[in-house]
This record gives C-alpha cells, sequence and structure tokens, in this order.
C-alpha cells in the first residue's frame, strides 16, 4: 500500500479553526513484539498520523519552515525505531504520539500503528492525545 501524505481543515472545540497535517499508510520494517518468535526480526509495521495544529495561514507565508513539516511526522518515527527493539505497540504509538505534540503548532494527535504480519491479518492500536496530555 502507497503512503499517503494530506492537509485539510477542520475546528477545534471553541469553534476555532485547525488544519490536520497527515501521514498515512506508511510502512516500515520495525523489531517490536513480546514473543520469542518476534526477538531478534523486524515486522512490517504501518503509521498512520493525524495531527491537528493551530490555523494561521497568513504567516505561512509560502514558507515549509512555517508549518509542521510531513518529513518532522516521518523522521521523528524513523527516530524513534532506530533506537531499538520495541515489546509493545503501545509504547510505540505513545512515543509517535509525544513526539508529534511535542511542535509548537500541533494541537491533537490521532496515531494508529498496525503490525501487518501478525496472525490473521493486522493487529493493532489507536490513540488520541491533546497538547495539554503531553
Amino acid at each position: 500500500m502507497e503512503q499517503r501524505l494530506g492537509y485539510v481543515s477542520t475546528a477545534s472545540a471553541t469553534g476555532e479553526p485547525l488544519d490536520r497535517i497527515f501521514v498515512h499508510d506508511y510502512v516500515l520494517e520495525v523489531e517490536i513484539g513480546v514473543h520469542h518468535n518476534e526477538k531478534g526480526v523486524t515486522q512490517r509495521v504501518r503509521f498512520s498520523v493525524d495531527i491537528e495544529i493551530a490555523s494561521d495561514p497568513k504567516t505561512l507565508d509560502d514558507d515549509i519552515g512555517r508549518t509542521l513539516d510531513y518529513d518532522y511526522v516521518i523522521n521523528g518515527i524513523k527516530d524513534i525505531i532506530s533506537r531499538g527493539h520495541i515489546n509493545l505497540v503501545e509504547t510505540l504509538a505513545e512515543d509517535v504520539a509525544r513526539h508529534c505534540i511535542s511542535h509548537p503548532r500541533a494541537e491533537r494527535v490521532e496515531v494508529m500503528i498496525e503490525k501487518l504480519d501478525k496472525d490473521p491479518g493486522a493487529v493493532g492500536v489507536q490513540i488520541v492525545r491533546r497538547k495539554q496530555e503531553a
């Protein structure tokens, strides 16, 4: 499956506009799992991340340095998995959420992580975190 990157607009609970940056269907080989047969091997893991950010189109000025860039998400995921074996999908999701919500413009993040090679098919976790929870 091909990864998808995007940008949409939503509204916060207070009615203020929020934009949504997302990376969907991003698949990497990850050392993850608690079972003996999952140690020392990699398995395919699919990441889907949606980040709601404060909308401020006037200050963007067509400058990528003024927004939350897709590469911020992708490089953060790569950095997290490069640290070595992770036991729980939940731990990986929390680490990805913590990275994303730490960006100054991020208000809310949804992270879905799926282990694609686990019988009978994809299994995983989906979490939602807000700035005040980080």
